[in-house]
């Protein structure tokens, strides 16, 4: 669905942000997109939307290059970045002007959405604080029903019962052929909701791979035992202990910790990447 295909991209006369960049992917999950900060992971989500113009290469969705913004590919692409504004116009008035544009666009769906998280159907945007408002364009954002949905750090601004029920909000609205693409710093606002984890740098992809596969091949442990840790793949010190990743090898039930991964991936992502081997 998805092909970024040896893209480049840098502001001005700035240091490249991506340097021969590519990742493809499938229709279907809820992807996470994680990568330090500078790593180029906004600019890579407005690349895909096709708001900004690769000085190299190309992103095809569904075989379309994305930056000609070609009407059909636009409607089926949405982003919610991470800074937005909203008119001072009430809700009624917002969808009057922008659902057209979203031929899947559904009110019932965008009610159920504003239940979800909480919010008023005859809410007026200029009257929300911005973690309402963050709510309320993503609950626009999830009714139009497009095939691709970008979020660029979702979980800002929101407080902890708001996150909990981003999660349910977000696990409520998937179907077979959506795909999700979540890029965050904050690991543990999303690690219960993957499908897909996918760490890069500016110029490639440290590691990608679904969240079954990830738990087929590694468990996910906190732990005082020193000898434990001397021998994981990774160790994370926490409270007591240390949280660290070990080899599956019997198939055990476990947990990802997806922060564990992540700082795994950073540390040292050839050794990652030869256990997936």
């Amino acid at each position: 669905m998805l092909d970024i295909k040896n893209i480049s991209f840098s502001y001005r006369k700035a240091a490249p942000v991506l340097s021969d960049f590519s990742l493809s992917m499938q229709p279907g999950g809820i992807y996470g997109l994680l990568g330090k900060n500078g790593a180029g992971k906004s600019t890579l989500l407005y690349l895909i939307a096709g708001l900004l113009t690769p000085s190299k290469g190309e992103v095809l969705f569904n075989g379309v290059n994305t930056r000609r913004r070609v009407p059909s590919t636009v409607s089926d692409i949405f982003i919610v970045p991470e800074e937005f504004d909203l008119p001072n116009i009430s809700l009624k008035k917002y969808l009057d002007i922008n659902a057209r544009f979203y031929p899947r666009f559904s009110k019932e769906d965008l009610a159920r959405h504003l239940d979800t998280l909480d919010l008023a159907p005859d809410l007026h945007l200029g009257a929300l604080s911005m973690g309402q408002k963050k709510k309320a364009f993503m609950s626009f954002a999830l009714a139009c029903n497009t095939p691709l949905l970008l979020l660029d750090e979702p979980t800002n601004g929101l407080d902890i019962p708001g996150k909990s029920r981003f999660r349910k909000f977000i696990v409520s609205s998937m179907e077979d052929e959506r795909t999700i693409i979540i890029s965050t710093h904050q690991v543990r606002d999303i690690d219960r909701i993957l499908d897909h984890v996918v760490v890069t740098d500016r110029s490639s992809v440290l590691f990608n791979q679904t969240v079954s596969t990830i738990l087929s091949k590694l468990r996910f442990i906190s732990t005082d035992n020193r000898e434990l840790i001397e021998n994981a793949f990774y160790a994370q010190p926490s409270v007591g202990g240390s949280n660290i990743i070990t080899a599956n090898t019997d198939g055990s039930d476990t947990e990802l910790n997806l922060e564990s991964l992540f700082e795994f991936a950073l540390a040292n992502p050839a050794l990652l990447t030869s256990i997936f081997q």
